[in-house]
């Protein structure tokens, strides 16, 4: 393969909240922090990585780009992550949906799915 996902970065105003959130949320870890980039993952040598960098403008519409996370258990897993600081967003998924969308604490949108085991679930 002549290319690999490195990581996602995240334009945030919070840097630190930003990733003790995602850490907490993925249970990663901080691997590197510096005042404009905190990168986080599962450990240092493990790739894809999130990282966030300053920025002065804030969100102001929907993201064309998302995270979906699929966990083992949706239910638990979205009462746990709105307890990290998450809530609960409708971009207009309808009340059928199989997925929760979320934002995180700066508003950007990812979706917790219902537990997958394949890219084609």
């Amino acid at each position: 393969m002549a290319v690999s996902l490195y990581q996602i970065t995240v334009d945030s105003h919070d840097l630190p909240r930003m990733a003790r959130f995602w850490s907490a949320v993925l249970d990663w870890q901080v691997v590197f922090e510096h005042e404009e980039e905190i990168i986080i993952g599962a450990h240092p040598a493990a790739l894809p990585g999130m990282c966030f960098v300053p920025v002065p403008e804030g969100k102001t519409v929907k993201n064309r780009l998302h995270i979906d996370l699929t966990p083992d258990d949706q239910d638990a897993e979205v009462r746990r992550i709105l307890a990290l600081g998450a809530r609960r967003v409708d971009v207009g998924q309808g009340p059928d949906a199989t997925f929760v969308v979320m934002a995180d604490p700066e508003g950007n949108e990812f979706c917790v799915l219902r537990p997958k085991r394949t890219l084609l679930d």
